[in-house]
């Protein structure tokens, strides 16, 4: 198949198309760079050279319908990624997350595919399940189905449900057999470091590489799903089959808390660097969500295989070459300015 990758050049959309291309498949890559995450390059070292890339924005249709001629399947990944960031730049994170996948739903009604899957977010549960613990005050969160309403506590799970659920609506209308992935907290090689609203794990890097403690809100004990890129890569590919549409949870079904992560991290990569707590929590955040992945296991056939140690030294590895700008500081600053940590 010719698979076309939005947002190709990121850290998911990368390991996905070196994938594909090891299936087979032939692989265009359609991307905006933007500077956040990519720094300015035009098309980083780490594509595969076997990729042909576009470099566009997804809000652009002319460019839109030229990525997508000769396509046979769509993998929709590009978008702003940050909680914290979403809050205060509105009109940006909705423009490239909404109004972007808008443009490509209207181009692909026009010209339908044989397979869309679009990048979905944990983000779009909220708060997980739980039930109250045998302590007073406590509870006891529980994986999060994909029959969890959504409540979507900031604007960039807002756009995320937006994606998602454009996609699924157009797709049917256009005869697109649709699959959405609630990605979890995807963590791995590639991931932009220098980003400071990026996954939690590569801001604890950044930290801990420049020997600063990693920053961490509220008390820690907060637990997400931490899931490899790797695992991700594979669930995408199983998605691609038609047969197989809705809505898919991709993590670990396993709970780990921030600190614990913090910890981890710090050891693998030999920093003797406590964390530092903030003393503050930010606007939007959730305490617990972690997957349930029982569906994708049934209807994709998947199953993750890289444990959070493994992905962990992996990820060290990777690392040793890497020198990221620490914007943590700032990024923190900016959202107390704001009234977002408090």
């Amino acid at each position: 198949m010719k698979v076309l990758i939005t947002g190709g050049a990121g850290f998911i959309g990368s390991h996905l198309a070196d994938m594909l291309l090891a299936h087979g498949h032939d692989v265009r890559v359609l991307d905006a760079m933007v500077t956040q995450v990519h720094g300015g390059s035009s098309r980083p070292a780490y594509i595969n050279p076997g990729v042909e890339f576009m470099m566009g924005d997804v809000r652009d249709a002319n460019m839109v319908r030229a990525a997508l001629y000769g396509i046979d399947a769509v993998y929709h990944f590009a978008a702003l990624v940050g909680v914290g960031q979403s809050m205060y730049e509105v009109a940006e994170y909705t423009s490239v997350n909404s109004w972007g996948t808008a443009v490509l739903m209207e181009a692909l009604a026009k010209r339908p595919v044989q397979k869309l899957v679009v990048a979905s977010s944990m983000s779009v549960y909220g708060e997980g399940p739980w039930t109250i613990g045998d302590k007073p005050g406590a509870f006891r969160p529980h994986p999060t189905g994909e029959n969890h309403h959504p409540s979507l506590p900031n604007v960039y799970a807002l756009t995320k449900y937006d994606q998602e659920r454009m996609c699924l609506i157009v797709g049917e209308a256009s005869g697109i057999p649709t699959t959405a992935l609630r990605f979890f907290n995807v963590y791995g090689p590639r991931q932009a470091l220098s980003n400071p609203y990026t996954g939690v794990i590569a801001i604890f890097a950044s930290r801990l590489l420049n020997d600063r403690p990693p920053l961490i809100y509220d008390d820690g004990l907060q637990s997400r799903d931490f899931v490899s890129v790797h695992d991700i890569v594979q669930a995408c590919v199983l998605a691609l089959g038609p047969t197989v549409t809705g809505a898919f949870n991709v993590g670990t079904g396993k709970a780990t808390t921030v600190l614990e992560v913090a910890e981890t991290l710090a050891r693998v990569l030999g920093k003797d660097i406590p964390p530092r707590f903030t003393g503050t929590k930010r606007i939007g955040d959730i305490r617990h969500c972690f997957a349930d992945i029982g569906k994708a296991r049934r209807l994709l056939g998947y199953e993750p295989h890289v444990t959070l140690e493994d992905g962990l030294v992996e990820l060290a590895e990777w690392l040793q070459g890497q020198k990221p700008t620490d914007s943590v500081e700032r990024a923190a600053r900016e959202l107390t300015a704001r009234g977002l940590a408090v």
